[in-house]
């Protein structure tokens, strides 16, 4: 009866129609466990991304070394000349 009433409510919403105060927490509480583990899936996305970034960085550093040393050798030979 009360799950038509708020169907689409969830859990939270049932649990306060019946009056329930413990079911009512046990709501809120998967509410914030479910909200901490996408938020902890973010944080791991955001880790993988990073370190992504790193190894690519990493290997066109290596990849172009001899550039880089060129371009940072004309800029110091730049800064002495003044």
């Amino acid at each position: 009866m009360y799950e038509k009433a708020v169907e689409g409510v969830g859990k939270l919403g049932i649990a306060l129609l019946r009056g329930g105060r413990l079911a009512a927490r046990e709501a809120v509480a998967d509410a914030r466990a479910l909200a901490l583990e996408q938020r902890g899936q973010g944080t791991t996305e955001y880790a993988i991304l990073v370190g992504v970034l790193v190894v690519i960085a990493i290997v066109a550093i290596i990849a172009f070394r001899g550039k880089v040393t060129e371009l940072w050798n004309a800029i110091a030979e730049g800064i002495n000349s003044l």
